[in-house]
């Protein structure tokens, strides 16, 4: 039994037939007219832009020499939350849920950071940042901002694996084009729908994936980005007076995260050259990554805990750059009272305006 072959329109995604009066390939549907020629060019762009994985190679893995006599680790009984610190600390509040919790078991295990990104910031800083926060918040329950108190800020390294690439990327993209008129009698309106093919070479550099399953995955992509120039090798030294969250998330199970962020930055890079169409829908892509690279990288966050009417709200401070970001509580009462007073403006206007037109 032989294989049968279909062909897409390129406009309207409909089956399209050969039409011998005019020796082309028609569609029935949007009427898009192609020469046999024209079809195999598309159907070749098509069978190029299929999504295919993309594979990475690690960093040679680096192991924790002596210095890891230096550092002791505790697993929070709360939370899972798995912290590194030195030697010197005795006792501390887990970052995560606030738990208080005592060290006393020596580091050992997993990789060893390939570079840090030292703390810019102090917890000085972190703490006007959270009060700056508060501000310009009318919805924000006026009991939270005078009742609440934080029960914890610290100062963590929070692990992320770094992604290098140079890549090939190739995307198929739908546009159209639309254009009215008007008669005496009737308004029109005509859409064109075009195929449109992008490709292109580009490098990315250090794309950032979070290896701990404790912090919220969007706290930690709301403080980016880090300025990665300010990285250096990695010291134990740098974990003086701080604390450092162990990865439990590897390089292997980050990469989809890295594929979807490469691949959807790679199209949008290749739909900014596009212009002059009222709209663009992306209908197919690929990307074939050349030398992939993965690094093993801490960077500084000041995480805040605090406690309101029983809930926990976690907020967070990109130690680097000050970016502070993390959800607050609602006023449901003030809500609904200014949503009152706004509808009965509305109400007004439209009561005032439908007055002045009926005169």
């Amino acid at each position: 039994m032989s294989d049968l072959q279909e062909f897409k329109c390129p406009s309207c995604g409909g089956q399209i037939n050969f039409d011998a009066q005019s020796g082309k390939l028609k569609c029935p549907y949007c009427g898009t007219e192609l020469d046999v020629d024209s079809m195999k060019q598309y159907q070749q762009d098509l069978s190029e832009t299929i999504d295919e994985e993309i594979s990475w190679t690690s960093k040679p893995s680096q192991q924790w020499g002596d210095e890891a006599n230096s550092l002791k680790s505790y697993v929070c009984k709360s939370c899972g939350g798995e912290i590194i610190t030195d030697e010197s600390t005795a006792a501390t509040k887990c970052p995560y849920c606030g738990s208080p919790v005592v060290l006393n078991s020596k580091f050992s295990g997993n990789l060893k950071p390939d570079y840090v990104i030292p703390f810019k910031l102090d917890k000085k800083t972190a703490k006007e940042k959270y009060l700056e926060h508060l501000k310009g918040k009318p919805l924000v329950p006026k009991t939270f901002k005078t009742e609440n108190h934080l029960d914890e800020i610290k100062g963590v390294y929070v692990p992320f694996w770094l992604y290098d690439a140079e890549i090939e990327a190739t995307c198929n993209f739908r546009g159209t084009k639309v254009s009215s008129w008007s008669d005496r009698d009737y308004n029109y309106t005509k859409t064109d729908y075009y195929s449109i093919y992008r490709s292109g070479e580009m490098a990315f550099d250090n794309v950032p994936v979070d290896g701990s399953s404790k912090i919220d995955a969007i706290l930690m992509e709301s403080i980016e980005p880090f300025d990665m120039s300010a990285a250096v090798d990695f010291q134990t030294a740098f974990l003086s007076g701080y604390l450092a969250d162990k990865y439990d998330i590897d390089e292997i199970q980050s990469q989809e995260k890295a594929d979807i962020r490469i691949k959807n930055s790679s199209a949008a890079q290749l739909e900014s050259t596009i212009f002059g169409y009222s709209s663009l829908v992306r209908e197919s892509g690929n990307v074939r990554l050349n030398n992939g690279y993965v690094k093993y990288c801490l960077l500084p966050v000041w995480l805040l805990n605090t406690t309101y009417r029983g809930k926990k709200y976690t907020f967070a401070m990109n130690g680097q750059t000050g970016r502070f970001v993390g959800d607050l509580p609602v006023d449901n009462a003030e809500y609904w009272k200014r949503f009152a007073i706004v509808f009965a403006i509305v109400t007004i206007i439209v009561a005032v305006l439908s007055y002045i037109i009926g005169r």
